[in-house]
């Protein structure tokens, strides 16, 4: 999914890719007496990731993402990593390093899954490297981040703009379409379809086109709408109903 959903490539750009690279722009250009800080927060799945990953490219930004078991120190390993700087031995001695090179390099900072930052208390790490460097810090994260972070004065004052992504919609699944279910004319009704299923989640809406694509090449069909898809289901999030199998079993010990 990395690959077909940036721009650099030539193909789509989806809202929340234009979402962010606004906020980020909007943060690089502030006043230099205004908060440095951004978040960009929604559900899983609005391809928050990806458009972090299309920032990477658009401005030369360093992004982390971080994993639910990191430490401050793993944290600064991993952003001297994407920097390409070896880590010095203290947590301290990185914080030095990172606030100096992000600074002299002129990029954006941005952390994905910041949520985990929270959890374990590793925020005032980040306003650290901020306030170090004065470079432009990006948080993504969940729907409850701005409300996580409130607890967190120093460093909630110091975001100067939050922005929350937007649900996929039949605009975004218009460009997915030719990427995920290629060489298949959907008729837009089913598209529509496919979208309301998909409830805002992008990689849903990606999913349920390869699976338009996987039943239209099994079939050997040029464009599929309602009438072919009959019968079939969109992967909607819900789980599977809870089978039964208590007169099976019975049977089975019977015999």
């Amino acid at each position: 999914m990395t690959q077909k959903l940036t721009a650099s490539n030539g193909r789509a750009v989806l809202k929340n890719v234009s979402r962010l690279v606004t906020l980020v722009k909007r943060v690089q250009n502030r006043n230099i007496d205004l908060p440095g800080m951004g978040v960009f927060y929604g559900p899983a799945g609005f391809g928050k990731t990806i458009a972090s990953l299309q920032c990477a490219t658009t401005f030369g930004a360093v992004v982390v993402q971080v994993k639910s078991v990191w430490t401050a120190k793993t944290l600064c390993q991993a952003i001297l990593a994407e920097i390409g700087i070896r880590p010095a031995p203290t947590i301290s001695q990185m914080l030095g390093q990172i606030c100096d090179h992000l600074a002299q390099l002129d990029v954006p900072l941005i952390i994905d899954e910041a949520d985990f930052l929270v959890q374990r208390k590793m925020i005032e790490l980040v306003r650290d490297i901020y306030e170090g460097s004065g470079a432009p810090v990006i948080l993504i994260g969940n729907e409850q981040l701005p409300q996580l972070l409130q607890r967190w004065e120093r460093f909630h004052s110091r975001i100067m703009s939050w922005v929350p992504a937007e649900p996929g919609d039949l605009a975004d699944a218009r460009l997915l379409a030719p990427l995920y279910a290629p060489g298949v004319e959907i008729e837009p009704a089913l598209l529509e379809r496919l979208v309301a299923a998909s409830h805002g989640s992008i990689r849903r809406i990606c999913t349920n086109l390869d699976l338009l694509r996987e039943f239209a090449s099994t079939r050997g069909l040029a464009r599929i709408g309602g009438d072919d898809w009959k019968g079939q289901r969109f992967n909607t999030g819900e789980p599977p109903a809870i089978r039964r199998f208590a007169g099976a079993i019975g049977r089975e010990a019977a015999a």
